[in-house]
Formats: structure tokens, C-alpha cells, sequence
């Protein structure tokens, strides 16, 4: 029996010590990810989007969730607001587009489609800049260079493979690296 007493009172305080869980407060907008958890985007089935995607910010807000132990100062809880990137969109779809350049793309469809008029016209009076201007409108699209004229992005599958364009101007910073050559 006095084998046994040990064992009880290592369980006892290894009980006491799991239920005695401190809880650090901490600005939740400053987290990294893994700290917390975003469950319910609430995609939009018409534009795979998070539904009210702002058009001017390119975010959406989501309801997020802290790990366990760490509480938000702005709710006083675990759980908080978090702005998420999206992309806003005015129905123009990405296939649709395609198709319209692979097949009519020598009338200028595809153009009319994404509200180019004038190039549209253009390619539609010259049979698509005798096909090279349809050649060329394939490949822009399907690399996504080119898209609606109203600045909005194609309706891509959320999960989908949508491209994202990494821009670099004169305010860009590249780190130099150990192995460049001066």
C-alpha cells in the first residue's frame, strides 16, 4: 500500500498543477501565425471570395480564435476581428475568359468580355492582328496579365490555382544575400 502513495500524490499534483493555467493577455492583431485560428471564412459561392470583401482594401474581417491560455486586450476573451487578404471582383470569370480567347479570340470577344472595347474592335476589323494579337491575348490571360478593365480580379475557385503577381518598383528592398558577387 505505501507503494501506492507516491503514485496518488504524483497524480494529485499533476492534476493540480493542469488546472492552474495562466492566461496571457497580449494585442491579438500582433500574432503570429499558428497563435491563432480563423474558422469560419464564409466563402461567397458567386465570386470564391469571403463574403463583404472590401473593394478598396482588398481585405475581408473574419472572426479568429487565440490558442488556448492567451486572452485579446481589444475583447478582454480569445476571441478577435482579423482582416484577411481577398480579392474583390465584379463577375468576370477566369474560364470563361480563356475560352472566349481560344476560341473567338481572332473576333475579339475575349476583349468585349473583359470591357476592352477598342482592342476588341481592333482585333475583330483585322481577324486578331492575323491571329498573332489572339496568341498573344492566350497567353496573356492565362498568365492572368491581363484582366478585367474595371481593375477587379477573375472569379477563381477559392482554393483554386489562382496566380498572385509579386511587383517590384524603386521603393522595392532586396536583401542582399552571403553568395552575391560585387
Amino acid at each position: 500500500m505505501t507503494k501506492y502513495y507516491g503514485l496518488i500524490i504524483f497524480i494529485l499534483l499533476l492534476k493540480v498543477s493542469q488546472s492552474h493555467v495562466s492566461h496571457w493577455r497580449t494585442n491579438c492583431s500582433s500574432l503570429r501565425p499558428g497563435q491563432y485560428l480563423c474558422l469560419d471564412l464564409n466563402i461567397d459561392p458567386n465570386t470564391q471570395q469571403p463574403k463583404d470583401c472590401d473593394p478598396k482594401t482588398q481585405t475581408a474581417n473574419v472572426t479568429c480564435f487565440a490558442a488556448p491560455g492567451i486572452n485579446c486586450t481589444e475583447t478582454g476573451n480569445s476571441n478577435f476581428t482579423k482582416g484577411i487578404p481577398c480579392k474583390y471582383t465584379n463577375g468576370y470569370s477566369f474560364e470563361t475568359a480563356l475560352l472566349l480567347s481560344i476560341f473567338l479570340g481572332m473576333f475579339g470577344i475575349d476583349r468585349f468580355y473583359l470591357g476592352y472595347y477598342a482592342i476588341g474592335l481592333a482585333k475583330f476589323c483585322t481577324l486578331g492582328f492575323l491571329f498573332l494579337g489572339q496568341l498573344i491575348d492566350i497567353i496573356l490571360i492565362a498568365t492572368q496579365t491581363v484582366g478585367p478593365a474595371d481593375g477587379s480580379h477573375y472569379i477563381i475557385n477559392y482554393y483554386g490555382a489562382g496566380i498572385n503577381i509579386i511587383r517590384m518598383n524603386n521603393e522595392t528592398y532586396r536583401m542582399p544575400q552571403d553568395d552575391w558577387r560585387m
